[in-house]
């Protein structure tokens, strides 16, 4: 088909890149902000804003609440379809969880119930709250946590949840990045050279693909890590082996792992009572100082609660290493240590590394920072390939009145600037809607989608100045909406909550802080941006009517 095999690398670059390029735009994008989700949520959800905590007493305060979690109604609306018989009243509650890590100033609590009569193995139910762990306050479930609710699952199932579609879609382009950083590097066979011939003030076409070179090879290790680590961290459902070929293999693994930890798998079908708790959790605290590990509890459950086999499992924060640590399990009536999760294989730890650097619950700052820059210099070489692949094409595009290169640049003009303008819009909706909307949360995302088809829709409109050859004003005009909305945001959120930086960065409370001064940042580079655009736009476009005046 191609002369060599460079050539081929070639058109696999180009293409793969250019149609996946959209899901992995937006992969990147809302990965990055996924470093910091949980900062966004104290930011959208001003109730937050407090200070992080210890996992308070189970006993006094967490155990009431735990018993008067319902089943959330539009799961329990679903599994009344895949039964034989009708719901009881009240389902038997079969688990209790809290959840927390270091950045987490507010406590979720979950309790999963069983569906009885499903035509489906093992079929369960849960309800979620989340709570101020100082005094047990309930907080409303009509505020959408945009950062871990809304921008986390974004950057994985970009909320395409019917078949598991979105998962698979990111999958594939996770596999094609792959092929796209091998065959880029294979092209650009001076490409460390290449990284330092960066030259911004030339014309577009050259400054932008040496601006992706760059930019690629910059963050290259970290194209490489994270495309590998999301996959391994899905593999079950890409190659979900122990419930096809494997099955059995996995059935007998299971029976040896309820064996050696001498933990059940199923309920004794005898009721039984839950010991002082807080206990368990001092025991556990007192043997992680013991290995010179002191820290603060991330994770409690009690399974099979209710029946004399019930048993509670703590595990330690991972504020201070890379992967998750182990459980101590605890007979729930008596407090006995039953077993206590034994140090991590060769193959586990890699595992457990490669998912706990993709996850970063770990406490590092300064790391933390740098996966969030590098994730957006993966968003500035993906963009640099869309605007290098139209201007290569617009021009001979425009002399046989062909409009390929109009609408890849209309679909890179909403994935690129779009999408920000989106994110942007749903953190204006935030600050504006009334709090006591009903549908609150419903309203902020319809507010994101809005803003998205909106850009798409202005970037086709604007777009036929590409068979002119010329650049779409949209770019500019959507990089000037970016710096309003931007400033917009930190306006109304010092209005509406007076979390201002005058007063956020005295007081040191980042979370917020930090926000206000991204979104400043923004706004800076949103404008340097568009005015560069112009400039640029009005040169080319100068010099292609000059060259068509002498034609």
């Amino acid at each position: 088909m191609f002369q060599n095999v460079r050539l081929t690398l070639a058109w696999l670059h180009t293409w793969f890149g250019l149609v996946f390029g959209f899901v992995l735009m937006a992969v990147f994008f809302f990965g990055s902000l996924s470093v910091f989700d949980r900062e966004i949520d104290r930011w959208a959800r001003p109730e937050t804003r407090i200070a992080p905590q210890p996992m308070p007493s189970f006993d006094t305060l967490l155990a009431p609440l735990l018993a008067g979690i319902e089943p959330d109604p539009e799961y329990l609306e679903e599994a009344r379809r895949r039964v034989t018989q009708p719901l009881p009243d009240r389902l038997k509650v079969i688990e209790w969880g809290a959840y927390q890590t270091h950045r987490d100033p507010v406590l979720r609590l979950y309790a999963r119930f069983e569906v009885p009569h499903s035509t489906e193995e093992d079929d369960s139910v849960s309800g979620v709250v989340t709570i101020d762990p100082r005094d047990g306050r309930i907080l409303s479930d009509e505020r959408l946590n945009i950062g871990s609710e809304f921008f986390y699952p974004m950057h994985y199932s970009l909320h395409l949840d019917w078949m598991r579609l979105g998962i698979w879609i990111v999958g594939f382009a996770a596999m094609t990045m792959l092929v796209a950083l091998v065959s880029g590097v294979v092209m650009h066979r001076k490409i460390f050279r290449e990284f330092f011939t960066f030259r911004p003030r030339k014309a577009l076409q050259r400054s932008t693909l040496a601006l992706h070179n760059m930019t690629g090879v910059v963050a290259l290790p970290f194209h490489f890590l994270w495309s590998l680590s999301g996959l391994i961290i899905f593999a079950g459902i890409y190659f979900p082996v122990g419930d096809t070929m494997l099955e059995r293999a996995a059935e007998a693994q299971d029976r040896v792992y309820w064996q050696e930890t001498g933990l059940d798998e199923f309920p004794s079908g005898v009721p039984g009572g839950i010991g002082a708790v807080d206990a368990m959790v001092a025991a556990a605290q007192a043997r992680w100082a013991e290995r010179g590990a002191p820290g603060e509890v991330g994770f409690l459950t009690v399974t099979h609660v209710g029946q004399s086999n019930a048993y509670v499992s703590v595990y330690r924060d991972s504020a201070d290493r890379v992967a998750t640590g182990e459980g101590l399990h605890f007979a729930a009536a008596t407090g006995r240590l039953i077993h206590e999760d034994p140090p991590y294989s060769a193959i586990a730890t890699v595992e457990g590394f490669l998912t706990g650097m993709h996850l970063q619950q770990f406490e590092h700052w300064t790391l933390r920072w740098l996966i969030f820059v590098a994730g957006l210099v993966s968003c500035v070489c993906i963009a640099t390939g869309f605007v290098f692949f139209v201007e290569k094409r617009k021009h001979r595009h425009a002399k046989l009145g062909a409009t390929g290169a109009r609408w890849a640049d209309t679909l890179a003009i909403a994935t690129v600037t779009g999408m920000v303008v989106a994110t942007l819009a749903i953190l204006v909706a935030n600050r504006l809607l009334p709090e006591a909307l009903p549908g609150r949360d419903a309203w902020e995302e319809g507010a994101f989608w809005a803003a998205w088809a909106f850009a798409l829709a202005h970037a086709a409109a604007r777009s036929a100045a590409v068979t002119r050859a010329r650049t779409s004003p949209a770019w500019a005009e959507q990089c000037w909406a970016i710096a309003v909305l931007a400033a917009l945001a930190v306006g109304l959120n010092a209005a509406t909550t007076g979390g201002h930086l005058l007063r956020t960065i005295p007081r040191g409370y980042w979370p917020v802080a930090g926000m206000d001064l991204v979104l400043l940042a923004t706004a800076i580079v949103a404008v340097a941006i568009a005015r560069r655009l112009q400039r640029v736009g009005s040169i080319g476009n100068a010099a292609f009517d000059a060259r068509a005046d002498h034609a």
